[in-house]
């Protein structure tokens, strides 16, 4: 198990300038509420997890971690660039962090209180961004 860091509040600070209109050019949302999101069962976490290389479980939370490390700063930016486009268009947004060339990442479902399979589909990409081409 990891420990994860879930100590952090950010305030969201509302600009005009990122309505959902103007997020409208990534794709068509629909709200996560709409998107019947269920809790996994404890098998089929399991078997998501193990599909997930260094994923891991959290300490004393139902949520997966992974810990990546870049060359530098500005590869880890646009790392978190990519993840963050994916993660608006899913309506599903990670709890990260970010010092110099690394980013941690902590995957759970709030409406859940757990994971569900927009956590797994969501590891699966940011593996797949990490990746290199």
């Amino acid at each position: 198990m990891q420990s994860c860091n879930s100590g952090i509040v950010i305030a969201f600070v509302p600009s005009p300038i990122y309505s959902n209109n103007a997020f409208g050019v990534f794709g068509g949302f629909e709200s996560q509420e709409d998107q019947m999101v269920e809790r996994l069962k404890p098998e089929d976490r399991a078997a998501g997890l193990n599909s997930l290389p260094d994923w891991h479980l959290c300490e004393g939370r139902e949520a997966i971690f992974k810990s990546f490390k870049f060359r530098d700063f500005r590869e880890a930016f646009g790392f978190m660039a990519q993840v963050a486009l994916f993660a608006e268009k899913m309506n599903h947004h990670p709890e990260w962090s970010n010092v110099y060339r690394t980013v941690d990442i902590t995957l759970a479902t709030h409406d859940v209180g757990g994971l569900s399979e927009l956590d797994l589909e969501l590891a699966h990409e940011i593996n797949r961004i990490a990746s290199p081409a």
